[in-house]
């Protein structure tokens, strides 16, 4: 196994190079060389079972794998215990289309800390975690892996220790490591190889070296401010904002892990993915 690679939903180019319908993404990522697609629920959950079965097939045909983000409203930490659990529905939601797609693993934002401590409201996205995977094994989704996401807003529950204890409640949860969203709530902390080792070995300690090899994980380079971190995302062309994926892609080489990298760049995702791919694949050959 190796690292695979593609992009969160579509970009500009899906449209400029003449695509319509999402049964054509296999297509349009086999030109770019890509395995992996990212489907966006951020919105809601709004496709159908057989619209994400046909998604699915186009995908397999072109030996792509698919993975699914789920609604960006879910709150698992929120005060009011109906947000909780409608964010559980979500999850729910989120899983039966993945697998419908022929993928298993879902992306999960954590919420805010609200006006409690991040201890409280940790332990709050905790026991909703538990309680979605209980619903996910009620469902027959018992194979769906959850993957919480580190978050880039300094108010935002999912710092790097936050997501690895969200791990913990469950094995069967993958960490989706956000290294844009990382760097800016740090303020530019990733400068380089030593940073990314640091990262990856507090997944290998907190959970274990099985989890470590197949992380899940967004990159993209995102502008920050150092009162609330992120603010918006950017592409790979910019030189002000990291971090470099460069450093990362040769210790997931060095280190043979298997993770899966969605680029999340602001409309140019599916070239920047290929730009970590083709760098990824000339350091292991």
């Amino acid at each position: 196994m190796s690292a695979k690679f593609g992009p969160a939903g579509t970009a500009e180019s899906f449209k400029t190079m003449g695509y319509k319908k999402s049964v054509q993404l296999g297509e349009y990522l086999e030109k770019f060389g890509l395995d992996h697609f990212e489907y966006q629920c951020g919105q809601g959950v709004r496709v159908s079972e057989q619209a994400a079965a046909e998604i699915g097939r186009a995908l397999a045909e072109k030996g792509i794998t698919v993975s699914v983000h789920a609604p960006y409203f879910i709150s698992l930490s929120s005060v009011e215990e109906e947000k909780r659990d409608n964010s559980i529905n979500y999850i729910l939601q989120s899983a039966a289309a993945v697998n419908a797609m022929g993928g298993d693993r879902i992306v999960i934002h954590s919420g805010s800390c609200s006006k409690m401590t991040r201890e409280e409201a940790l332990e709050l996205a905790k026991a909703t975690m538990k309680k979605a995977r209980a619903a996910l094994i009620a469902e027959g989704l018992g194979h769906i892996h959850c993957c919480p996401e580190t978050m880039g807003k300094i108010n935002q529950l999912g710092d790097l220790h936050e997501v690895m204890e969200l791990c913990k409640v469950d094995d069967s949860f993958i960490p989706c490591i956000d290294f844009g969203h990382q760097n800016a709530r740090t303020f530019g902390e990733i400068k380089g190889k030593a940073e990314y080792a640091a990262i990856l070995d507090t997944i290998e300690n907190e959970l274990g070296s099985d989890r470590a090899k197949i992380f899940h994980s967004h990159f993209s380079k995102i502008e920050y401010t150092e009162k609330g971190g992120e603010k918006r995302h950017l592409t790979f062309e910019d030189t002000v904002y990291g971090p470099q994926f460069e450093p990362l892609m040769e210790l997931v080489y060095e280190r043979n892990l298997s993770p899966i990298f969605i680029c999340e760049s602001a409309g140019t995702q599916t070239e920047d993915s290929q730009a970590m791919k083709k760098y990824y694949e000339s350091i292991s050959k």
